[in-house]
């Protein structure tokens, strides 16, 4: 770090919950019992390997396909091939593969590893004019008495989001700006996780138009991707109310009661790394004529990102440079001078090392699979398993299929280039239509992406805001639980009707 920078920068908390100017630990942590999100994926990378000695290798003969743009399975041809078990070199090798195998059929982690970083940065610099801590008084005091619908308004954005252009890795330049909002506001950070992750995957649940999940998966399937749309308005829809009433749910007894909270132990932590420069004065709400300027920059930068990934394809390269270029910018307009801003983004960039770290461990898991050659093995089995099956037991059997295969592969352009040429066949014996298998496919993706520590989202927005996995989980399984019932419901009255 830059020598004239350490004396103005504002304390900073590393995401593993050490102050990263002292090294001094934080009282209120989560149960220390539980292994952090790095001992669990590196262990579900050993537990996959240790798979790859006992699922025999095998694999499907793939063709290019046009209408999907990538190479696809031909129902029919599966084989054993001669097995390639993972052992110990291969299981330490696989963190680092897992940012960068070019012959993967799902993204690699480095851009996304990259844009983290680079993200990291640019709220460093944006964080040290003290624009977002002004900002967030100044919205908790316009928003005082009506703070709980912003509940229902962000998470409908971010499920637009979802469901028409798939939005995932995009949204962890989210959490560092609406967690600190939601806990000004009196809630905790589950909340505000909560409202990021579940908003977006729920617009992935119900993808009515996106092309990383429905478009691929329906081209896949070989039908068109509008077949079935009204069905997966449905999910989204009901889905949404269901999540949003019960994170609103959640977030007023939490106000009420903050023992409630699921990480009612790390209250007083996340206060204090979250709100770190919050003076009580009332003229505190007020933001200077820089400050002010600073948050349009900032705003703007975000505004351009969905713009571009939504309309012109941009991707993790794209978005990285929108942020660096955003974060040179504040640092001219705050007038911070060169050392400060090397400075401030070293700072910012450091406090998402772990996020970083994190994506690259968890694409370790995909790269060993496919290197121990069982996801067509898996695939096949459950080709097999359809066989044979009445409409209704079909179409959950698949359901349940596509949820144990998201687990191994989260990407949904992965997963649905990988099963859907060899499942949606299977649905003309049952009497089921193909769009439905779609339906099941991208319900059953999105629903576990909510949870997956295979998915690198999931784990980077636990570590942006600072809640341990097991929390998350103890947040979430009643809402995993209501929508589980309530898409299974969907798929079985459509295949009724």
């Amino acid at each position: 770090m830059a020598e004239d920078t350490k004396a103005d920068a504002p304390l900073e908390t590393a995401p593993n919950g050490v102050q990263a100017e002292t090294g001094a630990p934080i009282e209120e942590q989560a149960q220390t019992w539980f292994p952090t999100a790095y001992t669990i994926l590196f262990l579900l990378i050993a537990v996959v390997a240790a798979l790859t000695w006992i699922i025999p290798a095998g694999s499907y003969d793939r063709v290019m396909s046009e209408a999907v743009g990538k190479e696809i399975a031909v129902a029919g041809t599966y084989k054993t091939v001669a097995a390639n078990p993972q052992g110990f070199v291969e299981v330490m090798l696989a963190p680092g593969a897992g940012f960068y195998d070019p012959d993967s059929y799902v993204a690699n982690a480095i851009d996304v590893a990259l844009f983290v970083l680079f993200l990291g940065g640019c709220l460093g610099i944006v964080n040290a004019t003290g624009a977002i801590d002004t900002g967030i008084r100044s919205v908790m005091h316009r928003l005082r008495g009506h703070e709980i619908w912003m509940i229902p308004i962000m998470m409908s954005l971010f499920s637009l989001g979802g469901t028409t252009y798939g939005m995932a890795e995009e949204t962890l330049a989210f959490y560092a700006i609406l967690v600190p909002v939601v806990i000004a506001a009196g809630y905790d950070a589950v909340t505000g996780i909560a409202i990021i992750l579940v908003g977006a995957g729920i617009g992935v649940l119900g993808s009515t138009i996106n092309p990383f999940a429905t478009v691929i998966a329906a081209n896949a399937a070989g039908i068109a991707f509008t077949d079935g749309i009204m069905l997966r308005f449905v999910v989204l829809i009901g889905g949404l109310i269901i999540s949003a009433a019960y994170i609103m749910r959640y977030a007023s007894r939490v106000k009420a009661d903050p023992t409630r909270s699921v990480v009612a132990s790390q209250a007083a932590a996340h206060r204090r790394i979250f709100l770190k420069n919050q003076p009580d004065a009332e003229t505190s709400q007020s933001l200077t004529a820089t400050q002010s300027i600073v948050l349009v920059v900032f705003a703007l930068a975000f505004a351009v990102m969905i713009w571009g990934v939504s309309t012109q394809g941009w991707w993790m390269a794209r978005m990285s440079a929108l942020f660096l270029g955003a974060a040179i910018l504040v640092g001219l307009i705050a007038r911070m001078g060169e050392k400060k801003i090397t400075g401030y983004f070293i700072d910012g960039a450091r406090d998402l090392l772990g996020v970083a770290l994190v994506v690259g461990l968890a694409r370790g898991i995909v790269v060993i699979m496919d290197n121990g050659l069982i996801a067509d093995t898996i695939l096949h089995s459950a080709e097999q398993g359809l066989a044979g099956m009445n409409d209704l037991v079909f179409i959950n059997l698949m359901f349940w299929i596509e949820v144990g295969m998201s687990f191994f592969v989260p990407s949904s352009s992965g997963l649905a280039v990988l099963s859907m040429p060899i499942l949606a066949p299977l649905a003309d014996f049952a009497g089921v239509g193909r769009d439905l298998v779609v339906t099941a496919f991208q319900s059953a993706n999105g629903l576990v992406n909510l949870i997956n520590p295979t998915f690198a989202v999931v784990i980077g927005g636990l570590a942006i805001g600072r809640v341990s996995y097991d929390r998350w989980l103890v947040f979430i399984w009643p809402l995993l639980l209501m929508l589980t019932l309530f898409i299974s419901a969907v798929l079985s009255l459509a295949a009724f009707l």
